[in-house]
């Protein structure tokens, strides 16, 4: 080996440790992402690897070799399985370590018994394959941030393809036995080919760690922290221009008795009701209706599409659930209930505030009726807790 492929080698495990760097910095600043972590933990045992192929180039001895693949399978594994936690939120354990052992027998073997070639080009098919499994992953999440996801995807095929081609020079050469590294032009073309892609993949990385922050800003701009429900801000957003349709009606909930909860068990114990109702309220929830917080007690529910009498109806069920369920606080079992505005959809639209307005005055008229019912704007006539009104 010449001393150019040994500055190659130092240049690839500098531009590795870049990124390792650059990822570990990013899960600094962001605990949550946590394949950033396993990211890192692939890439340190990588460079370990190249710092000890590095000792088998000067000094081909097995051990040197068998230690370096040994490193090499595990930390592309874990890249592997950090790519498959990025697209999924679950690091893949038992198949990740599945991967780097698969890996190292197919490859470890044949060195031990002397046939150093064969073992080398099953090394670069198993890194090959990892490689592209891992482009794979990010290749489903595109949809997220495309252009830096597509652009990592590239990379990591492009540095598979690198890793084929040295297996295809050893295998056309027909060489089992070498008695030292591989000297080709595919070994070259493979550490320029991953130098380049790992600086590329640190600087996508850090684009697509900005537009997941960018992202994450802009969900908790329009989410209700406690609940996790949009908020008021969100929902007019959505509705607050242009005319409702026949088919949309517009739901408002307001927890009864609800500062004598948080007199009696705290904010805490009242922070405890709105979560309750908030799940209640997003369980009924289909695709295409709007489940809001409006502030404090108050929450805002907009069915869509939605067939004439539904609305009361899924009202009613809302409020005979949450006054089924038992709510613990402070080892004192509490059963709360909630009063009903419900603006149904009118053959003549109104604008989403004249609907939001009108719901508004139905539920103060369930309020004044005695609480824990439901009121129709159409009609202010109050309708008594276990009943749904539906006619004029």
């Amino acid at each position: 080996m010449t001393l150019d492929y040994n500055s190659l080698l130092m240049a690839l495990a500098v531009s590795t440790t870049c990124l390792a760097v650059t990822l570990l910095g990013s899960w600094f600043a962001r605990r949550a992402e946590t394949f950033l972590l396993t990211g890192t933990l692939g890439l340190t045992l990588i460079i370990a690897g190249i710092v000890v192929y590095g000792l088998y180039v000067d000094d081909p001895k097995t051990a040197f070799a068998v230690a370096s693949f040994v490193l090499f399978h595990a930390g592309f594994a874990a890249l592997w399985g950090a790519g498959s936690q990025f697209l999924t939120g679950t690091l893949p354990r038992t198949a990740t370590v599945a991967c780097a052992l698969a890996a190292m027998l197919v490859s470890i073997p044949p060195m031990l018994a002397g046939y150093d070639g064969l073992g080398f080009i099953a090394e670069n098919i198993a890194i090959a394959a990892m490689l592209f499994g891992t482009a794979h992953h990010y290749w489903r999440a595109r949809a997220e941030a495309p252009a830096p996801l597509m652009g990592i995807t590239a990379l990591y095929c492009l540095t598979a393809t690198s890793f084929v081609l040295c297996a295809g020079v050893l295998i056309a050469d027909g060489k089992m036995v070498l008695g030292a590294a591989p000297s080709n032009w595919a070994e070259d073309f493979s550490i320029a080919i991953s130098i380049a892609s790992m600086t590329g993949i640190g600087a996508l990385s850090l684009a697509l760690h900005q537009w997941r922050l960018a992202a994450r800003h802009r969900l908790d701009a329009i989410t209700d922290p406690l609940t996790g429900l949009l908020n008021r801000r969100a929902l007019f957003d959505r509705h607050g221009h242009g005319a409702m349709g026949a088919t949309t009606a517009v739901l408002i909930f307001d927890l009864d008795h609800f500062k004598s909860i948080n007199d009696t068990f705290g904010h805490a114990g009242g922070d405890r009701v709105l979560k309750v109702f908030a799940a209640e309220l997003a369980a009924n929830c289909r695709a295409g209706d709007i489940a809001a917080r409006l502030g404090g007690e108050e929450f805002a529910l907009v069915l869509n599409e939605t067939m004439p009498g539904r609305a009361e109806l899924v009202a009613e069920r809302i409020r005979r659930a949450f006054a089924k369920r038992d709510v613990y606080l402070d080892d004192e079992t509490l059963n709360c209930t909630v009063s009903v505005g419900v603006a149904p959809g009118l053959s003549t639209p109104l604008d989403f505030d004249a609907m939001l307005s009108a719901a508004d005055k139905a539920l103060y008229a369930a309020k004044r009726a005695g609480r824990n019912r439901i009121e129709l704007a159409s009609h202010l006539h109050a309708v008594p807790a276990g009943a749904v009104r539906t006619g004029s």
